[in-house]
């Protein structure tokens, strides 16, 4: 079952305007094709399109961000650079930092198969989603995802100088963890509280607690993305507090 669409726009920082061009995005085409015998011509276009868009956006923001940083660099050298970027094994990256495959629509055979960890489809994915932004926000809002997360600092060659670091948090869990350590506090607990719904569209309630002054819930269609969620309300609440309780209230 696909994750919370909501999860992922937290992540990347933006509320599509079309949420459908996001679904087209993260649609592979062995579900198009099992939906399509079930529902002729209103079932979902996949996104190999959208992969072929996105691969050539990605590739002029690259070569633009890179002639930025490297003016006095030989062609030769920025396009290894830019190879090293696109590669699959690099955008893999990218895709596993988002979890990508947590949102994918797969057909039967490639959700048996462990379709949601294959690097071809991740990595499409990521190209798919890549160009779903420039059709839904324009050129600046790819290029901001592109500098944010392909350039991230944290997933950049030694080669290249540091990038943007993303604004929006994509893991609000190990943001958490991250802070109440920082802040002394216990580290945070997370307990499914409820489940319900039919065993294929199931929906989750996770609460979080940071010691006995925070705590937060949320529901998801899958425990990770309702963990996420309520990791994320926490996470902010606490953040905008300048004043910690002390570790010795805390039992």
């Amino acid at each position: 079952m696909p994750g919370d669409l909501e999860v992922l726009e937290a992540a990347i920082g933006r509320r599509f305007v079309d949420c459908g061009i996001l679904r087209r995005a993260l649609t592979h085409s062995s579900h198009a094709h099992e939906q399509s015998v079930l529902l002729g011509s209103d079932a979902p276009r996949d996104n190999e399109q959208l992969e072929f868009l996105g691969d050539a956006v990605l590739g002029f923001l690259l070569s633009e961000e890179l002639v930025k940083r490297h003016p006095e660099a030989a062609e030769g050298r920025l396009s290894k650079l830019k190879a090293h970027l696109a590669s699959a094994v690099w955008l893999l990256e990218v895709a596993q930092r988002l979890e990508l495959g947590d949102y994918l629509k797969l057909g039967r055979g490639e959700e048996m198969s462990g379709g949601r960890a294959k690097k071809t489809l991740l990595v499409d994915a990521l190209e798919a989603l890549i160009a779903a932004i420039y059709l839904d926000g324009g050129m600046d809002a790819a290029r901001e995802f592109v500098n944010g997360f392909v350039l991230a600092p944290g997933m950049a060659s030694p080669e290249l100088p540091a990038g943007h670091a993303p604004s929006p948090l994509a893991d609000y869990k190990s943001a958490l963890q991250e802070l109440a350590q920082a802040r002394r506090l216990p580290a945070p607990r997370y307990v499914i509280l409820r489940e319900r719904g039919p065993e294929h569209d199931k929906t989750f309630t996770v609460e979080v607690r940071v010691g006995r002054e925070w705590a937060g819930q949320a529901d998801g269609h899958t425990k990770k993305s309702a963990a996420q969620k309520a990791a994320r309300e926490v996470y902010e609440r606490l953040a905008d507090t300048a004043a910690t309780v002390p570790p010795s209230s805390f039992a």
